[in-house]
């Protein structure tokens, strides 16, 4: 039985203070109601820096240069019907203004406080990584 393997990227955004921003995953969408890593899944074509600078832009109005985004971990994660994998940059420059335009909820949290906030199963091993690193 084969697998389908999806690749979705994420980024842990971080400000000056040292937090993380999170986003609300909004009603009607898979999961709806836990938070997670700003990202997307990687097109046809695109690789995952570029994934992540449309996505940003889209969904929080920042612009991101590839050259600010830094690969800290991935999860690989199997869910029901499909495996995840998910790799996970980090970005600490960025310009603009971190707006919500997809009317999601957005949160800037402190590493150590992550666990407080209900994660898909596939974001929960990260929270680790951020924590060592930050």
């Amino acid at each position: 039985m084969s697998v389908k393997v999806v690749l979705v990227v994420a980024c842990a955004l971080v400000d000056v203070d040292g937090r993380v921003l999170i986003a609300q995953r909004p009603p009607g969408k898979a999961m709806a109601g836990l938070w997670e890593f700003p990202g997307g899944k990687v097109e046809q074509g695109e690789r995952p820096e570029q994934t992540l600078i449309r996505e940003l832009a889209e969904e929080l109005g920042i612009t991101v240069e590839e050259p600010c985004l830094a690969p800290l971990t991935f999860a690989s994660h199997a869910y029901p019907d499909f495996h995840l994998l998910m790799p996970l940059f980090v970005c600490r420059r960025w310009e603009g203004m971190v707006t919500a335009l997809e009317g999601q909820r957005l949160a800037w949290v402190r590493p150590n406080r992550l666990r407080e906030y209900k994660m898909p199963p596939a974001d929960e091993p990260l929270i680790a990584h951020l924590t060592t690193l930050l």
